[in-house]
């Protein structure tokens, strides 16, 4: 006699009774680790197995760097317009419209003043949800406000670079924004006011020839993506082959691009511990 007998035939399951294992409960990083979503939040949307930086955006970095999440956010309701008319498979009024939809975003970087460490701190943080982090008319705009808000208040400004670069929809506009945001940032140095640039990634094209590798102090995370363009135009354009991992922050920080890398966790005291030392005042605890 079998142990287990079935005593009806086939699955007997309805459809309706079925359920769905939920989404987002686990997380695979690049190396094939298996993270609780739950835990891989509370290290700071790292892998505690490897050590992979995830992808975060604004939100997530204001929740790191200003004390209990508090901040005021500047110029939020900014938004693209669109006069150059541009198509490619769709209106860019319709894509940017798809994107906000999607993200929740106005555009593809976020402003924030607030404390960090007890200390007044202005970010400007970039999401590459938002078409890419592409650098349009509005992101040059709103990090050129920071940089006037840091200037007018005396507030050390820091900006994070997330992007894919220029935003091709906006084409000559947003180049300007190389420029622009530039001329920013050279306007804080002469106040003698601290800039620091976090590269995390990726950090490539327009933001990398611009306000990415600007700062008093160039730091980034571990393993990000940082370059201006891809490794098969620049050996193309060079004709030269490349070191592999050439456009890592390792090999950018042993090259003396960075001055150094941190860990997401350690992040908020090497900021603040920076910023005391350029300052010449007390470290803080």
């Amino acid at each position: 006699m079998s142990w287990f007998k079935r005593k009806t035939a086939g699955i007997t399951t309805t459809t309706e009774e079925k359920k769905d294992t939920p989404k987002g409960l686990w997380y695979k990083s690049p190396t094939g680790k298996i993270v609780d979503a739950e835990e891989l939040e509370k290290n700071f949307y790292v892998s505690p197995e490897d050590g992979y930086h995830v992808r975060i955006g604004s939100k997530e970095y204001f929740e790191i760097l200003f004390d209990n999440n508090e901040f005021k956010e500047l110029d939020a309701n900014l938004e693209s317009k669109d006069p150059l008319k541009f198509v490619d498979t769709k209106k860019y009024p319709d894509r940017l419209k798809a994107a906000q939809n999607k993200t929740n975003l106005k555009d593809a970087v976020r402003v924030g003043v607030g404390k960090s460490k007890g200390k007044d701190l202005v970010v400007a943080c970039m999401d590459f949800a938002f078409i890419g982090g592409s650098m349009g008319s509005v992101v040059g705009e709103k990090i050129a406000r920071a940089a006037d808000y840091s200037l007018k208040n005396n507030i050390p400004l820091m900006v994070i670079s997330k992007s894919g670069g220029a935003r091709m929809m906006e084409a000559a506009l947003s180049l300007m924004q190389l420029a622009k945001t530039s001329v920013k940032l050279a306007q804080l140095a002469d106040a003698q006011i601290p800039y620091i640039s976090l590269c995390t990634d990726p950090t490539t094209g327009g933001t990398t020839a611009s306000f990415a590798m600007l700062g008093d102090i160039n730091i980034s995370e571990p393993g990000a993506l940082i370059g201006f363009a891809g490794p098969r135009i620049v050996r193309d354009t060079t004709g030269k082959e490349l070191p592999e991992g050439f456009q890592t922050a390792e090999f950018l920080l042993e090259h003396g691009f960075l001055d150094f890398i941190t860990v997401r966790k350690q992040l908020k005291n090497k900021v603040n511990q920076y910023l005391d030392l350029i300052l010449n005042q007390p470290l803080r605890a």
